[in-house]
């Protein structure tokens, strides 16, 4: 594994958090999205970031990773910009499916990244629902790549679904 991060320092708390970029890369977001992909065995999901620039690439990087989820296929809708009651709000109106939030803290220069993984209901993934699985994929470098590029997903832009709850 290309720059290893440690995951019980990262991986905790119900979510994935870390100093970026000394705990924390945008790598991580690709791992973190292709496992969450695998152990939610979704086919599409929602993901949304606070509009910081760290942010952005996070976002970038998560959502390809959870386009190359081995042969699951992943249908991405990015909001983009969005906070979290509009993420809900936006994977209830698809059907409810899983979705991730990602935000960027500046404190003094120090930048914290957080990634924030819910399941299907709108509910935070917490250690026993897939956050303990996903840190020991990654952990012991199990991330899915995807096996071909016909069972690669794709990443659409939904700007339409950053609604008001």
């Amino acid at each position: 594994m290309l720059n290893p991060i440690d995951t019980d320092t990262v991986i905790r708390d119900g979510r994935v958090v870390g100093v970026f970029p000394d705990e924390i890369h945008e790598g991580v977001a690709w791992w973190v999205a292709a496992c969450f992909v695998v152990v939610s065995h979704t086919r599409q999901m929602v993901v949304a970031h606070d509009g910081h620039p760290t942010t952005a690439e996070f976002h970038q990087r998560f959502c390809h990773g959870a386009i190359n989820a081995q042969h699951l296929g992943c249908q991405v809708s990015s909001l983009g910009t969005a906070d979290e009651a509009q993420l809900l709000y936006a994977m209830k109106a698809l059907g409810s499916v899983p979705g991730a939030w990602l935000s960027t803290t500046d404190d003094s220069g120090r930048l914290t990244v957080t990634i924030r993984l819910y399941d299907a209901d709108g509910r935070p993934v917490t250690e026993d629902t897939g956050l303990a699985v996903l840190r020991e994929m990654i952990a012991s470098d199990r991330v899915p790549i995807p096996v071909n590029d016909q069972a690669k997903g794709s990443i659409t832009e939904r700007r339409d679904l950053v609604e008001a709850p």
